[in-house]
């Protein structure tokens, strides 16, 4: 990777955002970060922009490359954007209104990134897309893979299952730009660790995703990866951890929580039931963290 290489990380405010922008800043990528709010901490350059307003999107990718302030932080031309921003889960606002701004703050960023004419976008899809929280039907097998059928219980994981299809759409009319989704895990920070123990008495706490989680360094690494990788079209990801969050094995926690789901023979005691084999493989994706060391 060259060092000159400069990458636009949208909500780069949010604890994905953030963890990708020190990675990639770890990594000698020259970053800025588009946010409605501030960063807690200063780390590359901010520009403050509203991505429902598709001008605003357009103008930021755009300003990328003409920062006021070169002598601090000189961008250069970008040559791709990291979309972490909007609102990131259901039930933190109405279900039409995170509707409404995901699906359109993805199809502005989208579009502003053919226009610009950026090589990557790697941007924030959901593990809600395979159904969660699972209420309706359980999995059709496990641990799930990027083949599972995608069903959205929620505006929020129909949005996202929408932009995936609108990825695919973009890429087809602009093959110059590809897209990487990540359908990430409930993301943790290390500080978050300490409210592992609780889940431990009662499983049931956390089978609405199959106990699964991932450190937000590791959805970092992830982005980082995904601008490196030799990535064809539009393409899905699971980002998770290795393991779940639990410390019985994760196959008595699916005999007990969803009797009868069809089991990979080989399944690791606690290993991950979203499966990260696709991200190991092309993206050469390896968590690092784990919450029982």
């Amino acid at each position: 990777m060259s060092a000159q290489k400069s990458v636009v990380v949208t909500g780069g405010s949010g604890k994905a955002g953030r963890a990708a922008i020190k990675e990639l800043l770890a990594h000698g990528y020259t970053v800025m970060n588009v946010d409605r709010e501030a960063p807690r901490d200063p780390l590359c350059h901010f520009l403050k922009a509203d991505l429902n307003d598709q001008a605003q999107a357009i103008d930021c990718l755009r300003k990328a490359a003409g920062i006021v302030d070169r002598r601090r932080d000189p961008l250069g031309t970008p040559f791709a954007v990291i979309h972490m921003a909007g609102i990131p889960a259901p039930g933190l606002a109405p279900d039409a209104v995170t509707f409404q701004n995901n699906l359109m703050t993805t199809y502005n960023v989208f579009s502003a990134a053919t226009m610009v004419g950026l090589e990557r976008v790697v941007w924030a899809s959901s593990e809600t897309t395979y159904g969660l929280p699972l209420t309706r039907s359980p999995p059709l097998f496990a641990p799930v893979t990027e083949d599972h059928p995608l069903v959205p219980e929620s505006g929020y994981a129909l949005a996202k299952t929408l932009c995936e299809r609108m990825a695919e759409e973009m890429h087809r009319w602009n093959p110059g730009t590809r897209f990487a989704a990540f359908r990430i895990s409930n993301i943790l920070e290390e500080a978050d660790y300490a409210l592992i123990p609780g889940f431990q008495a009662d499983p049931a706490i956390r089978a609405w995703n199959m106990w699964s989680w991932v450190d937000s360094r590791d959805v970092g690494q992830a982005c980082r990866l995904a601008l490196e990788a030799d990535i064809p079209g539009a393409e899905a990801f699971t980002v998770a951890a290795a393991d779940t969050l639990m410390l019985r094995p994760s196959r008595e926690l699916m005999a007990e929580t969803y009797p009868g789901v069809q089991l990979r023979a080989n399944l690791g005691e606690h290993e991950t039931l979203l499966s990260i084999e696709k991200a190991q493989r092309v993206l050469g994706y390896t968590p690092r963290h784990t919450w029982r060391t």
